[in-house]
């Protein structure tokens, strides 16, 4: 099994490209779905959940055809042989239920199993289903399976969500945009990604207005043509990637990078102690001082502080000046990181949905255990700056959001590489 090994100590100097958003690119893969005529997808990032939506949309009778090395996807919904989306795939990730609203708003049917994904807590799929059934779906839950039905079509409607979910927004609103009349969600998801599937669902036809606030309305079309589009920025990549010369010193540029993608990040890293600037080509960051100061952090959904970051963000604080406080507001779950950074001599503790980590002067390498994709760059970035050697394992958590990590890493200095143990 592969694990990533870490020599601390070295400064960080150079440039990183960052790549298209995953969580980005796996929302616009099923919105093939919704058109007989190819969608293009350019900047697509190379990672593992990309090839199990990919395997999930083939299942379907789903054309996809991967160019330059990757990069760019060309998918074909033209004859779709099949309306199930198998369990053996989707319990692979969570993001299969993506394929929930566009099949049932195209062919009026669709059967999907219940997903699986990371383990950070319950992720129930309920605000999905109350969703569509607004636009006039009728949903049975039967085997582990969701068995939808629209015999006359889905029907515009008002969408009120009780609480704000990414997913259920994306959902929604390709259903939307082939049902007949207005659909308007109230309480939807503002997340840079919502807005990026707004403008390829734009780009292919159809009449949405709102995204990026709390409602989005759609005016149903009555069918939805091809397109080209770019997948946005990834802002988690970007994030992480900030974060890396504020553990080690030195300085990089994120080619590709956009304040406006995660400004209340650096407002965080602001208060820390690290500088942000914007270049011709995209972020340069650097630390202020030989050591970061600590901060409050409370995670929010777009566009405060996101949960995405906050594993990485943790394991920064444990060498800063000072006690910080993180409040984790999105899931439960979300601090299983803490008792692997704890092996590496951090002072943290955790209580339910709060940890408080007192900062110390330097972190120990050690071997430690991935729990999930955030954790285990968490725990890269800390060995980075930790004395010896760190080993991580249980890596194949990383390779599901983060291409080419340890050559990225590498290229700016650090002692970084993959190794394979029995």
């Amino acid at each position: 099994m592969d694990a990533i090994l870490i020599k601390g100590g070295a400064e960080l100097r150079g440039r990183i490209p960052i790549a298209g958003a995953k969580n980005a690119c796996l929302t616009l893969m099923p919105a093939t779905l919704l058109s007989e005529e190819p969608l293009t997808l350019t900047n697509a990032p190379r990672l593992s959940d990309i090839k199990t939506m990919t395997q999930l949309l083939q299942s379907l009778g789903t054309e996809v055809t991967a160019l330059q090395g990757g990069k760019v996807l060309a998918l074909s919904s033209h004859d779709m042989t099949s309306h199930t989306a198998d369990y053996d795939i989707v319990r692979k990730m969570r993001a299969s239920i993506l394929v929930l609203g566009p099949m049932l708003a195209r062919d009026g049917q669709a059967v999907v199993s219940l997903p699986g994904g990371c383990a950070i807590g319950a992720r129930p799929v309920d605000l999905h289903l109350k969703g569509l059934e607004a636009l006039g779906a009728e949903l049975e839950l039967r085997d582990g399976y969701v068995h939808a039905k629209a015999p006359g079509g889905l029907k515009g409607g008002t969408v009120d969500f009780p609480l704000v979910s990414v997913g259920a927004t994306e959902n929604v609103l390709m259903a939307a945009t082939l049902a007949k009349g207005t659909t308007v969600i109230n309480n939807a998801a503002r997340e840079p990604e919502i807005v990026d599937l707004a403008d390829c669902l734009r780009r292919m036809g159809a009449q949405i207005e709102g995204d990026g606030t709390s409602t989005i309305t759609v005016q149903g079309v009555d069918r939805l043509s091809g397109a080209t589009h770019p997948v946005v920025t990834d802002r988690i990549e970007l994030g992480t990637y900030m974060l890396a010369p504020a553990f080690t010193g030195g300085e990089v540029e994120l080619l590709g990078g956009r304040l406006d993608l995660v400004e209340a990040f650096v407002e965080k890293l602001d208060a820390a102690g690290i500088d942000v600037t914007e270049t011709d080509e995209g972020l340069k960051v650097r630390r202020r001082g030989d050591r970061v100061q600590a901060v409050d952090v409370t995670t929010e959904p777009f566009p405060g502080f996101p949960t995405d970051l906050q594993a990485q963000m943790m394991a920064l604080l444990c060498t800063a000046e000072g006690t910080s406080r993180l409040e984790e507001k999105i899931f439960e779950n979300r601090f299983m990181h803490a008792p692997e950074l704890q092996r590496m001599g951090a002072h943290i503790e955790v209580h339910g949905g709060t940890a408080v980590v007192h900062g110390v002067e330097r972190l120990r390498g050690a071997p430690v255990m991935a729990t999930d994709l955030r954790a285990s760059v968490s725990l890269i970035l800390a060995g980075l700056a930790a004395e010896g050697e760190t080993v991580v394992r249980r890596v194949y958590h990383l390779d599901r959001g983060y291409e080419k990590l340890e050559e990225k890493l590498a290229a700016c200095g650090a002692q970084v590489e993959r190794i394979r143990e029995s």
